[in-house]
């Protein structure tokens, strides 16, 4: 990323239509000492030229936009931007839209009408690399992710079903090293093996996936 003289604040993209929405937004991230805005836009189009421009860190992007939807734009973005995180702003949140926020690789969504407290934190998570979900809405759509119905999960170890399930609560990767007495290295090379024998592309997908199986439950993410 484009060296700001902090390595600690992050690069944020606002991708929405609606200007005074969106300059709301962006009142309110300024004003956490450890954001910046970097750019804006209005069109998909135009939000892979200033993510090609400015080089975000997260991208907050609305669902419905005039050339086409966030979803295909955050395939766009991601593609122009390798390793940024995209967390979708929707107002819908119907079991459609958020599969396709998934199935493009977005770290995550948050309901146009949360708090600024909500959207900041989930700036932040994205950041570092967490998903961004509620256990009510991911609830609603996990029946509907992919078409097979082929069992999955049946080659976890007992631990990695330890850490899927605290991912499933809303624990930091960092945080669930602690909890589980282990270091953040062995965490994190846990959560790259579940990945990979989930099939998923994010930790948002590997949750997803593992509650549709049954596998985890959401009832305690906060």
């Amino acid at each position: 990323m484009v060296d700001t003289g902090d390595v600690n604040v992050i690069r944020v993209l606002i991708v929405d239509d609606h200007q005074m929405m969106a300059e709301g937004v962006r009142a309110a991230l300024e004003s956490e000492p450890d954001i910046e805005v970097v750019a804006m836009a209005g069109t998909a189009a135009d939000a892979v030229a200033r993510a090609e421009e400015t080089l975000p860190d997260v991208v907050l992007m609305d669902f419905r936009l005039p050339d086409r939807d966030g979803s295909q734009a955050t395939l766009d973005v991601r593609a122009a931007v390798p390793g940024v995180a995209v967390v979708m702003l929707t107002g819908f949140g119907d079991d459609a839209t958020l599969t396709r926020a998934i199935d493009a690789g977005c770290a995550g969504f948050v309901h146009k009408t949360a708090d600024i407290d909500t959207v900041v934190d989930a700036v932040r998570r994205a950041r570092a690399g967490e998903p961004v979900f509620s256990a009510e809405d991911l609830s609603k759509l996990v029946r509907h992710l992919r078409g097979d119905t082929a069992p999955v999960g049946g080659d976890l170890t007992a631990r990695e079903l330890e850490v899927l399930q605290l991912l499933a609560e809303g624990v930091t990767t960092d945080a669930l090293a602690e909890r589980l007495y282990i270091s953040k290295h062995t965490a994190r090379s846990h959560v790259r093996n579940i990945l990979a024998k989930l099939g998923a592309h994010s930790k948002l997908e590997a949750v997803a996936i593992a509650a549709r199986a049954g596998i985890v439950t959401l009832d305690a993410t906060p």
